[in-house]
């Protein structure tokens, strides 16, 4: 039980991480957007966490850290299999 258990729990990170990385990704547009900027244009941390709920940028439940990226480059994280699919 304890392996199916470690496993599910694992899952349930990567899917909250993934959802986070979409969220991250549609700020960065609506930020874009906003902004006026181009695809090329990188936008901070704190560029972003306005577009959050409740001011916060997302963090992932894993422990892994988030790299936002130009515009046109989707976000990635720190963490092993915790990748947004185009």
């Amino acid at each position: 039980a304890i392996p199916n258990f470690v496993k599910g729990r694992q899952t349930a990170q990567q899917n909250a991480c993934v959802n986070n990385l979409r969220q991250i990704d549609g700020a960065k547009k609506q930020w874009a957007l906003e902004s006026k900027k181009a695809d090329s244009d990188t936008p901070t941390r704190a560029d972003l966490e306005p577009l959050f709920p409740n001011k916060q940028f997302p963090t992932c439940p894993a422990g892994g850290t988030y790299t936002i990226h130009r515009v046109s480059e989707p976000p990635e994280c720190s963490h092993a299999g915790h990748k947004l699919s185009n």
